[in-house]
Parts: structure tokens; sequence; C-alpha cells
């Protein structure tokens, strides 16, 4: 069925035009507001000359007026600050392209923060100041093609290729720093904040996430049951009388297929329990009680007002992790109620590193895919507790060694694994483990099954090129010489998703 629209193509990309220059005008406004603050930073200094004993209560005041005024949390505003100052001071190329437009202040914070262990160095005189002019160029680079997100981890693994050994120093000496703090959020809630290795919180992170998922998978197929060890047992006792008929617990409970109550509470067995007879008269004196009438329970289903039904379960993910973590550390193992077959589901971490490193034969840092930087010693301890590892070989250069194989072989999966890392549409995130790897070129239509023609999507992009869609809202994705996937819109629009580096600028 062909896709209409009051809207022509021009019309469509006239909007994405004004919408882009749009985010271009945002971003110089906020680089001009970047400027404000860095020269208001600089007449702090100059006050703190004429009171040096006064420096962080000058700073706090400033910061606390800025605050106010933006009616922005004063942490926020101490991080605007130092941000501000860093992009003024050491990164002029990284300002003209913040000022120009060309990239956003989220890619800004990025590479400032990431920045900090390269001006620690220089700081330090453990690298000169070429260093950090050398990091200005490379994070700019990355940021021109690249979402925030994606920035982040790039420019992370620059850096701590330019600080050398200072990287991995600082990962063993943060992580002394691990807590456990509580802050009251009111209404009730509180927010529980953990500080520990980031490969540990990513993992915890994608645990509580699969556990989650199978509890959404298999909440629908809860059903009520009876423990019948809890019968007559307890405070509030469960006796065989209170069970309908036709609950599953009600047979053994009984022993006996059906049953006669008195009005004294004495029963006994029914012996037209096969239905030829609808209501009888039986001496319960078997029992140790006098003699009564007796009418014989229906096994018709209840009234719908008199059964008690489970709630459904309406959680959102967020809400099961939430739960899910609450009960792993308090309980320890996962209750009943939150589904079954939890057990043995353990959490995906995925770490690049050198054979050489992996033998001890170095200590270049490992990679966290997705997220920067690894301690090599961290690395090697959890490929020798983990068997599930995919152990790739690197060559001298750091770059993956391709593999020959050209059928859909694992070789071929583990090569495109280290190659995407995550969906290769631009800017999305989403690890490879979350993906299909799919045929850029349709394999219905004559796409090989090569390495060439594969790239990880993610569900929700994966879709956006399905050759049921329409011609007016398919997207379309071919892979280019340099392993580049470049996207064409229903606008006719190219966008170009380059292969995550292996290269470290050095």
């Amino acid at each position: 069925m062909a896709f209409s629209s009051d809207l022509d193509p021009e019309q469509r990309g006239a909007l994405l035009d004004e919408w882009v220059e749009t985010r271009r005008e945002i971003a110089r406004m906020e680089a001009k507001a970047s400027r404000l603050l860095a020269a208001r930073a600089r007449l702090m200094d100059e006050d703190v000359g004429e009171h040096p004993y006064h420096r962080e209560t000058i700073r706090r005041s400033m910061v606390a007026e800025y605050a106010a005024a933006a009616r922005m949390a004063t942490g926020s505003m101490d991080h605007a600050f130092a941000d501000a100052v860093a992009l003024e001071n050491s990164l002029p190329s990284v300002r003209a392209a913040f000022e120009s437009g060309t990239i956003t202040a989220a890619h800004v914070r990025e590479i400032v923060r990431a920045g900090a262990v390269v001006r620690e160095a220089v700081n330090n005189r453990r690298a000169d100041a070429a260093t950090l002019a050398a990091y200005d160029t490379a994070a700019l680079v990355v940021a021109e093609l690249e979402s925030p997100s994606r920035t982040r981890a790039h420019v992370r693994q620059i850096a701590s290729a330019l600080a050398g050994e200072t990287e991995k120093q600082r990962h063993r000496r943060a992580a002394g720093e691990r807590a456990v703090s509580v802050r009251p959020l009111g209404d009730g809630l509180a927010l529980l904040t953990v500080v520990l290795p980031e490969y540990l919180a990513y993992a915890i992170l994608d645990r509580l996430t699969q556990l989650a998922r199978k509890v959404v998978a298999t909440r629908d197929d809860r059903e009520p049951a009876l423990d019948l060890d809890l019968l007559d047992d307890g405070p509030d006792p469960v006796y065989a009388e209170d069970l309908s008929p036709d609950d599953d617990a009600y047979d053994e409970a009984w022993g006996v297929g059906d049953a006669i109550f008195g009005d004294d509470d004495t029963f006994t067995t029914d012996p037209f329990a096969d239905g030829s007879v609808q209501g009888a008269s039986a001496d319960s004196s078997s029992n140790g009680g006098p003699e009564a009438d007796v009418e014989h329970v229906s096994t018709a289903p209840a009234a719908e007002a008199d059964v008690e039904h489970i709630p459904a379960d309406t959680r959102t993910l967020d809400q099961i992790r939430a739960d899910l973590l609450t009960d792993l550390l308090l309980a320890s193992d996962p209750s009943a109620a939150h589904g079954t077959a939890l057990d043995n589901i353990t959490a995906h971490v995925q770490v690049t590193i050198a054979a050489t490193t992996l033998a001890g034969g170095d200590d270049r840092l490992a990679e966290l895919d997705r997220h920067g930087p690894l301690d090599p010693d961290v690395a090697r301890d959890l490929a020798g507790r983990n068997g599930g590892w995919t152990r790739l070989l690197l060559d001298p250069t750091g770059m993956v060694i391709e593999t020959d194989t050209y059928s859909p072989t694992e070789g071929m999966r583990r090569f495109l694994r280290a190659r995407d890392q995550h969906c290769r549409f631009p800017g999305c995130r989403m690890p490879v483990h979350r993906c299909d790897i799919d045929h850029n070129h349709d394999h219905a239509k004559g796409g090989p099954t090569a390495l060439g023609n594969l790239s990880h999507f993610c569900r929700g992009h994966h879709v956006l090129k399905h050759p049921d869609l329409d011609d007016s809202i398919r997207w379309s994705a071919r892979a280019l010489p340099d392993s580049s996937i470049q996207w064409t819109s229903p606008l006719g629009r190219h966008y170009v998703d380059p292969p995550p580096r292996r290269m470290m600028f050095v």
C-alpha cells in the first residue's frame, strides 16, 4: 500500500534543514553562554588575587549566584564553570567548532571531562604541552562524526593513550573510592548510590536487565498455588473446607474427590460423586457428631465475585530492575513471585584486549567496549574467571586480525562483533549482543553472506530497511570500502556511520 502524506519530499527536506540549522544556532548560543562563564571565572581570579585566603569561599559564592539566577543545581553549575574554563584555556579547536555550531554542548562536555586526565598529565609535567594540543585535534575529529555517547567512548581512549600510564594509575586509585550512600528524595523515596569499578556497574545493570526481561516474559504464566504445608497453620489458618472444589489443592487436601459438609463443620464423602444425585442426606455420626441435614456442595465454578484474582504485573522494566535489586540484596536469591528460570543467568561485559597483554607480555590498557579503557590486570582476571570469553587476536597496531572465512561462521561473527561493537546506525549505542547481524544488501535480492555485506543493527533500526516497507518511508544501507555504513533516508539524504576506531591517536 502506498504511503500518503500532505507534505512532498521538498517540504520534508526543508523542515529537516531548518531543524538542523536551529540546532546549530542553539549550539552557538550555548557556546556564547560558556564564554560568559569563562569570563566570569577570570574575574573571580582577580578577586582571589586581592583575597588569596578566601579562594574557596569566593568560588562558592560565584557558583551559588549563577545557580540561583539560572534555577540550576549548584553541582551542575559548578561543572559548567569548570567545563567553560577548560574549554577556554586548553581546547581552542573544540571551542571554535562549538562556536560555529558544528558540535553540541553534549559533545563538548564529553571532550572536556575525558580530557581531564591529559590536563593532569601536562600540569604534573608527565606530558608536554603538545599532548594537550594533540588531544584537542583528535577529539574534534571524533565529535564532528559521532554522537555524544559514542564520542565519550572514543575520547576516553584517546585521552588514555596520550596520557600513558596515568589512566591506568587513576583506575587503580579510583577503585579505592568504592562506596555506598543513601540520599532521601522525599515522598517516601531515597536514592541508593553505589560507586564501584565501571565494568562491575555495567555487568550488574546487564544482569538486572536480563532478569527483568525474564520476569516480563513469564509473568503471564503465573497461577495461584496453595502450599499445603500451610493448611491449619499459623495465626491465619486455611482449612480444607475453605478450598473451592475446583482448586488444584482440593483433592490433595481431602484425599477424596468430593465431600459433604454438615452445619456443625462435620463432613463425609459423597457416595454419589458421579453426579447421579444432586443432593443427599447422611449420618455424620461416624465423625463423632450428631445427625445433621447436609447439602451437596456444588462443584460449579464460584461466582466471579467470590473468586480472588492475582492482579496483573504491570511494572515497567525499570521498576522490575529496582525490585530485583532489592530482592537480590536482601534475600540473596530471586523469590518465586518474580517468575521462573532465573537461575544461571550471567551478565555480559564485552572487553577487548591484545593477545600479548592477555599473556602478560605487556601492560597495554584493555578496552571495556563502548565505555573506555580498562585496567589490564582486571581484564586478565576476568579472562581467567570466565570461560565464556570470546578471545580475539589483535595485530601489533591494535587492529583485529581479519578472518578468511566467507560463510556465516562463528569466526565471522567474532570479527563482526569486534568491528561493530554496537548498532551501526549513526549515533546508536545498542551493544552487539542485543543486535541482529543483517545483510546490508538484502540476501533475498542476491546480497552475499560476506564480511563486507554484514553489519549489526538493533531491532529498531533493522526494521527501517525492511523490504516490505513502501519506498517513501524505507531506508537503505550499504557498506563502504573502509567498513563505514552509508544509510540513505527516504528523502535521499546520506548518513555515514564509520566503524568504531581501534587506532589510538598518539
